[in-house]
């Protein structure tokens, strides 16, 4: 990691699940592995009272579960020093009294990582300005859901705002700090070889899937006030889209990558009601089995109601009304309990127009980017089979970064230091945000007013029936299903 001056680092949310178990272990490891760490200055804000050295050693005990056992030596015990613990009602505006005695003015970056509820934005931020904290060299993150629809999102963003300019406003998405995002964009702007068929002429269909095997693992009651589409489609898939589907930008500066993106959410065809019913399925997971252990339905997770409504899942097919993807569906699904912990971006490749050669399988070319459980690149070609005569078979050109290339960096640490420097390319601008609402908002308007089936599923699959007939019908078919 190059050099760069010190800095504050601001944690609200300090005692929560993100916190303990990203935030706290990606700063460790920057700590551990920077040459320039000794002015780092970390303050974590939480209710629960306690003090710096019990938050230390509770912070210890809980990023233990998440930090390799070769990472836990002597580099703890001066990351620790640095870490303090406040105890404050951060909706309080007399609290910010004591944090402004933690924070010594002076001309250095601070970061104001808000993992907490959305509805404390803006009175966290509007106390931040109060209290004179709020510097030109401040930044503050902002984690999702920002907002449940376009006008909640408008409140937050326009509070948050009177406070700080849209420079310093970090809308962090975690996905776009893994190495293969960023890799996809190398890939696609660094090399002349995919430009040329990087379009509607030789893609046939993109296939974006983020699977998870865990339930709402104890946050029913916020989950069912959510559901898939608010919790995954609106930020993380939207995004990955974009990533695959955006012009070349002028240059890898912030705001140039981030005008394509946008470009691309204003390109997204709207979905008629028609479309909604015919080109969205949702799901509920039900009772069924994970890595062979029994699994709880949704209905019956603790703080679900047994009525509930809200999806666990989500398929849908997206259309880009622009010249380059004119005519190629994008297919997203996401889900809960399924069967197994994946997210992935298949490019699929269109066949080749004359099939000359023999094999046992259709010819398939396909670019595969794994977003985990491990990272990936894979291209698919077809090649001989060795021997005699001209018969042809899958192979695969596996373009992941070797052991070799060193320990990858975590998405989290990546992005947070990009936010210490100031580095905005890798996340949402307001606008960006805005395009994602307007064309999510008549999915949950359709649904709210039609109330489509909940098609159920069991966990430890892969979601509904429905699910592949909505790929199925266009000749197509999910990328595990090939």
């Amino acid at each position: 990691m190059s050099a760069f001056e010190g800095f504050d680092f601001v944690l609200f949310g300090g005692t929560g699940d993100l916190a303990l178990r990203k935030l706290l272990p990606a700063l460790y490891r920057r700590h551990r592995e920077a040459t320039d760490a000794a002015s780092w200055r970390i303050v974590a804000i939480g209710r629960q009272p306690m003090s710096s050295q019990e938050y230390r050693h509770h912070a210890y005990e809980r990023c233990c579960r998440h930090l390799a056992s070769c990472e836990l030596d002597n580099g703890w015990q001066a990351f620790a020093a640095q870490l303090e613990y406040l105890q404050m009602d951060a909706a309080d505006s007399q609290a910010y009294a004591a944090l402004a005695a933690l924070l010594p003015a002076g001309d250095r970056n601070r970061v104001y990582y808000l993992a907490t509820a959305p509805q404390l934005f803006a009175g966290i931020c509007r106390h931040l300005g109060d209290a004179g904290l709020a510097t030109p060299r401040s930044r503050v993150v902002l984690e999702k859901p920002l907002g449940r629809d376009l006008a909640s999102a408008t409140r937050i963003n326009e509070n948050v705002a009177k406070v700080f300019s849209e420079q310093q406003i970090f809308r962090i998405d975690h996905y776009l700090g893994k190495e293969s995002v960023q890799n996809l964009l190398a890939l696609r702007f660094g090399n002349a070889l995919f430009e040329p068929i990087w379009n509607r002429s030789w893609i046939r269909d993109v296939q974006i899937t983020i699977a998870e095997t865990v339930g709402v693992e104890g946050r029913g009651d916020f989950y069912d006030g959510t559901g898939a589409l608010r919790d995954m489609v609106q930020n993380h898939m939207l995004q990955l889209l974009c990533i695959v589907a955006m012009e070349p930008p002028a240059s890898i500066q912030a705001d140039r990558v981030r005008d394509e993106k946008l470009k691309v959410l204003q390109s997204l065809r709207p979905l008629s009601a028609d479309d909604v019913a015919a080109k969205t399925v949702r799901g509920q997971y039900r009772a069924g089995a994970i890595g062979g252990q029994p699994a709880l339905g949704y209905a019956e997770e603790p703080g679900v109601p047994p009525s509930s409504g809200t999806e666990t899942f989500v398929a849908l097919k997206a259309e880009i009304d622009n010249w380059r993807w004119a005519g190629v569906p994008f297919y997203l699904r996401t889900g809960k309990r399924m069967q197994e912990r994946l997210a992935e971006i298949v490019v699929n490749f269109r066949a080749a127009p004359h099939a000359m050669l023999s094999g046992s399988l259709p010819p398939v070319n396909r670019l595969v980017i794994t977003l985990q459980p491990k990272e990936s690149l894979r291209l698919d070609l077809m090649a001989k089979v060795p021997g005699e005569g001209m018969q042809i078979q899958p192979i695969s050109l596996d373009m992941s970064y070797s052991s070799e290339s060193g320990r990858r960096w975590d998405a989290y640490e990546r992005l947070i230091m990009d936010v210490v420097q100031g580095r905005l390319t890798l996340f949402m601008r307001r606008d960006e945000l805005d395009a994602a609402w307007r064309w999510v908002e008549p999915i949950l308007g359709q649904w709210q007013r039609q109330r489509p089936p909940l098609r159920p599923y069991h966990a430890g699959t892969w979601g509904p029936t429905q699910s592949s007939t909505l790929v199925v019908r266009d000749g197509n078919t999910w990328h595990e299903d090939s």
